[in-house]
């Protein structure tokens, strides 16, 4: 009798214990996941930060250079988003700045992978995807920003610059033509977006709705699968 009544205690405290674990377990899954989110977003869009994007772009970028995919990189900027902060306060301006991120998030595909530079600037990575198609995909943001009832209430306008991998860039060289393409919309009168090719010839675009890609035609790209691509990348 003795023996068998330890071994119900046993049993009792063994599902104690396993049911602790479970929740310490648990509360780590937890956890980690809130210290992923910090660590990888910005905290005022809730876009990917400029650290994370920088690694994904290193990884898609030698995807590029090996010959595996197209790659597209876009840069947005907020025309004159220091008047704005003056004339309204901090608190809009903050406001604009999450609004801005949310078209994109409504607008951009599931493969595409989109971040805050720093201040007023943005960059959209967009994998799989010829200067052509970014230009469609560019062009339904800016339909969306030239027709939000916030942005023409406080006559906000975005200037963009569009280009492609070419054989032979590097991350630098891609980042600087993307750069010239967005101060060439600058230049030109602002609120535009411009792409620039491989011969550094820029121009205006803006592609109508007809004929637009769908969002669903690139497969979407989990969370897991980004940590297993920055796994792979730095051999952690």
């Amino acid at each position: 009798m003795e023996k068998e009544g330890d071994d119900k205690l046993g049993h009792v405290l063994d599902a104690r214990f396993q049911e602790k674990v479970s929740d310490i377990l648990g509360e780590m899954k937890d956890s980690f996941s809130v210290l992923y989110e910090s660590a990888v977003r910005d905290s005022k869009t809730g876009l990917y930060n400029n650290n994370f994007f920088q690694s994904i772009l290193k990884i898609k970028f030698d995807k590029a250079e090996k010959g595996k995919q197209r790659l597209s990189l876009f840069l947005a900027d907020i025309d004159h988003f220091k008047k704005i902060n003056d004339t309204y306060g901090h608190i809009k301006a903050d406001e604009i700045l999450a609004h801005l991120a949310k078209i994109f998030l409504r607008h951009i595909r599931e493969s595409d992978v989109a971040a805050r530079f720093g201040g007023e600037e943005f960059f959209i990575l967009l994998p799989e995807t010829s200067l052509e198609d970014a230009k469609i995909v560019t062009s339904r943001i800016r339909d969306a920003i030239k027709n939000d009832k916030l942005f023409k209430k406080y006559g906000v306008t975005i200037s963009g610059g569009l280009t492609e991998y070419i054989l032979g860039d590097s991350i630098e060289s891609l980042l600087k033509r993307c750069d010239k393409a967005m101060y060439a919309a600058k230049e030109t009168g602002r609120d535009r977006f411009v792409a620039m090719g491989p011969n550094k010839e820029h121009a205006v675009y803006h592609i109508q709705s007809a004929g637009r890609i769908k969002i669903s035609d690139l497969r979407k790209i989990s969370k897991s699968e980004l940590i297993g691509e920055l796994k792979g990348a730095y051999k952690l």
